[in-house]
């Protein structure tokens, strides 16, 4: 397919943070650019200010007149059910229609790749890296999985020669991609709805890993089952960070490169999570020739993700984060991040299950990691994609912890019952529509 000759491109699920992303993209490149979500969200607001027109109602009518023409693109997401009237109306008349992960597949084609691969930290690490990139003044485009703050987007730059794209493991999508440089953050179980063990997940990273040709330019973290660069934080590496210290609620650290020592590095990101993340984007820069000191700078500027462990108050007396995490191991890391910073301070985390496939595979380590904190309000699952499974609720979930401080609570009940807790730092985490709550629950607690 040759974009070029494509005038408009119509969204089936515009809404959706990588959807989005693309859905900019097309319109600085000046197509024509349209679309239908399910529900009106902050998100198809932005997007409707930047002049891109969207519709909320399943309608063939409302699909403007002018993309019946042959020079339409049509991109849907996987959570579009199959009678959708609108996808099926296009697929009738042999419209050409591409999932996501085929269009970012045609777009890297032509240009020089960055992959960002794992089951966490690829929307931080692709965001700390596109933002070096254009900091450095590189001609690039990155989509991200998520609002970086510096760019109030979800797209940085529109070059047309670098991209840098989170290569998505959901759907084996990332076996679309042709990258030039790539790394790995990790290959924990998830989507086993889709995989259905950790070993066919290892073996799909695999062969994303393979698409690398030269393996010095694939960086892992250290201990993978994959051949390349490994990178670590305070262990014996090609890329380590070490001599860790937090001042001002900031790091400084010190990394050793193959071929020099970077001392007092400054990043505002907490967690051993996101000095990892930073490192996998520093790795990446320099071997790609990027400047130490336009590397230095741009880690000091990043201010992080919307819902990627995101201050909505940060006052004296109250501290309210809001993040994204809906894996145990990102719950921990979330964990991890919080007791660093505010050590002796009661922790409330609200929580929404994101999939009924999901909560059901990892229930033990989700009771596990929920535990942890010292209060915990339990929303019911998100479903997203899914139907209901029989058994597998939030009430069943509950019934798996250990923390004696934890209840349910519905989305109608739940900022009196956050007002009603002693709490001082106050986390809500989780992928599903709880980020819609966040400006209530900011408003009330202020």
């Amino acid at each position: 397919m040759n974009l070029n000759q494509i005038h408009n491109v119509y969204f089936i699920g515009i809404g959706g943070i990588g959807m989005s992303a693309l859905a900019r993209y097309f319109k600085t490149l000046g197509k024509h650019v349209s679309g239908y979500d399910k529900t009106e969200t902050e998100l198809t607001k932005e997007l409707a200010a930047s002049g891109i027109t969207i519709h909320f109602e399943d309608s063939i009518a409302q699909i403007p007149t002018d993309y019946y023409q042959e020079n339409t693109l049509v991109i849907i997401t996987p959570a579009v059910p199959i009678h959708h009237s609108e996808w099926n109306y296009f697929i009738e008349r042999d419209f050409q229609i591409k999932k996501r992960a085929e269009v970012l597949g045609i777009i890297t084609k032509d240009t020089f790749c960055f992959a960002v691969a794992g089951t966490h930290g690829k929307t931080t690490t692709s965001s700390i890296l596109g933002h070096i990139l254009y900091e450095s003044g590189v001609d690039v485009t990155a989509f991200i999985g998520g609002i970086v703050e510096n760019y109030d987007s979800n797209l940085i730059g529109n070059g047309k020669t670098v991209t840098v794209v989170e290569a998505d493991e959901f759907d084996r999508s990332f076996l679309h991609l042709h990258p030039n440089i790539a790394c790995v953050t990790s290959t924990d179980a998830d989507h086993l709805d889709i995989y259905g063990d950790k070993e066919s997940i290892e073996a799909s990273f695999k062969e994303f890993a393979d698409k690398v040709e030269n393996k010095h330019n694939l960086f892992i973290a250290k201990g993978l089952n994959l051949e390349g660069i490994e990178v670590a934080i305070n262990e014996e590496a090609t890329f380590k960070v070490f001599n860790v210290r937090i001042e001002n609620s900031e790091y400084l650290f010190d990394v050793q490169t193959p071929t020099e020592f970077i001392k007092d590095l400054q990043f505002s990101l907490p967690g051993n999570h996101n000095l990892m993340n930073a490192l996998m984007a520093l790795a990446m820069a320099k071997t790609y020739g990027i400047a130490t000191e336009d590397i230095r700078k741009a880690l000091a500027s990043f201010q992080g993700i919307r819902r990627r462990f995101s201050f909505q108050i940060k006052s004296k007396n109250l501290v309210y984060i809001d993040d994204y995490a809906h894996h145990p191991t990102e719950i921990n890391a979330v964990h991890q991040a919080v007791r660093e910073l505010y050590p002796n301070q009661k922790v409330l985390a609200i929580f929404q299950p994101h999939l009924f496939s999901r909560t059901k595979d990892f229930a033990d380590g989700f009771a596990a990691s929920l535990s942890a904190f010292d209060e915990v309000l339990l929303l019911d699952i998100y479903p997203a994609r899914e139907l209901p499974m029989e058994g597998i609720t939030s009430e069943w979930l509950l019934s798996k912890m250990t923390n004696p401080n934890a209840k349910l609570v519905s989305k109608e009940a739940l900022i009196s019952s956050i007002l009603a807790s002693a709490a001082t730092v106050i986390v809500t985490i989780g992928a599903g529509d709880i980020g819609e709550l966040v400006k209530s629950i900011k408003e009330a607690l202020s």
